[in-house]
């Protein structure tokens, strides 16, 4: 088997090969270079991850690596454009360095792109990927969509909270796992648990997220913290928080999330002593460990021997168990 390094190596190298600055230069050269301003690239590595552990030939999965990468990278783009974001990994955004309407096409033809690259699999495998495909970004579409909706709506609960991030971020973990199980030759039984393993793999990957941005060393988390209070976004723990007051007819955190023009410190600090009142992250680390187990009991049901397993298990602490 490849260590994810090697892994990440092989398709940074396909990468650049596949993405080619081509007439009209207005269009390509912005995503060459949004595409080339870094990222985990976490969703081709698990897609070829899975192909190598059911001892697939990783080159054939290469092409819907980057399928998969293209359309993770439009959806950024865009997320950016709704966002009004000027930065993305501290790098200027495409609307902002290009305009707006570079951004909305430049993400549009990523997307196109990505069924173009989905089009070179194993016609063997290509109608069940495909539906894999299509139906993940309808799902990641309809994520965004609540994301978006949580915004105004005044009452967000945990369950639709965590429905919206398994569609804005799980599925598509859960995908890349699933088609290069299904290009590297899996039982279908045995890519249904593998989704399920990374589909709650990905929501614990990002209930931990929302407790780093709160809680993380700033130097390892390479943002300031508190960027989630200071917007109001209802991050699980927010969400906790505002629960726990309202039971107890605490008005303090909603008085704070009521005020147009503030301190960005100053609330943070006030907000962090109100989670620290009701164990706000101690509620958040529960909930991420329950989704781990859920992982960790999928995983035990896949037909793979014990090393294989443990480099499934690995990903844990990879993806979830970090402080960055």
């Amino acid at each position: 088997m490849h260590s994810i390094e090697e892994l990440r190596n092989i398709f940074l190298a396909y990468l650049q090969t596949e993405n080619k600055i081509i007439e009209p230069k207005n269009l390509y050269e912005p995503n060459h270079y949004f595409l080339q301003i870094g990222g985990k690239r976490l969703r081709p590595l698990l897609l070829l991850l899975a192909t190598d552990i059911f001892d697939g030939e990783i080159e054939q999965s290469l092409a819907a690596s980057l399928a998969i990468e293209y359309f993770h990278n439009f959806t950024l783009i865009h997320d950016d454009v709704m966002d009004k974001a000027p930065l993305r990994r501290g790098f200027t955004t495409i609307h902002e360095k290009y305009n707006l309407n570079t951004a909305i096409l430049s993400g549009d033809v990523l997307m196109i792109k990505a069924c173009e690259y989905l089009a070179k699999v194993n016609e063997k495998y290509f109608k069940t990927v495909f539906d894999v495909y299509t139906k993940t970004a309808i799902e990641v579409c309809e994520g965004q969509q609540y994301d978006i909706d949580f915004e105004t709506k005044e009452v967000v609960t945990h369950d639709e909270y965590i429905e919206m991030i398994r569609l804005k971020t799980s599925v598509l973990l859960a995908a890349s796992m699933k088609i290069g199980a299904i290009l590297g030759g899996a039982k279908k039984e045995d890519t249904e648990l593998l989704y399920q393993y990374a589909e709650n793999l990905g929501i614990a990957f990002q209930i931990q997220d929302d407790i780093l941005d709160c809680y993380g060393d700033e130097k390892l988390v390479g943002k300031q913290p508190g960027g989630d209070i200071i917007q109001n976004k209802k991050t699980l723990l927010l969400i906790h928080a505002i629960e726990k007051s309202n039971a107890n007819n605490d008005k303090r955190l909603d008085e704070i999330l009521k005020q147009s023009v503030f301190n960005n410190d100053e609330k943070v600090n006030n907000v962090l002593a109100i989670f620290n009142t009701y164990n706000t992250k101690a509620f958040g680390i529960e909930k991420r460990d329950m989704y781990i187990q859920k992982s960790i009991d999928a995983l035990e049901k896949i037909n793979l021997n014990s090393e294989k397993k443990a480099v499934l298990n690995s990903l844990i602490d990879y993806l979830v168990m970090r402080d960055f």
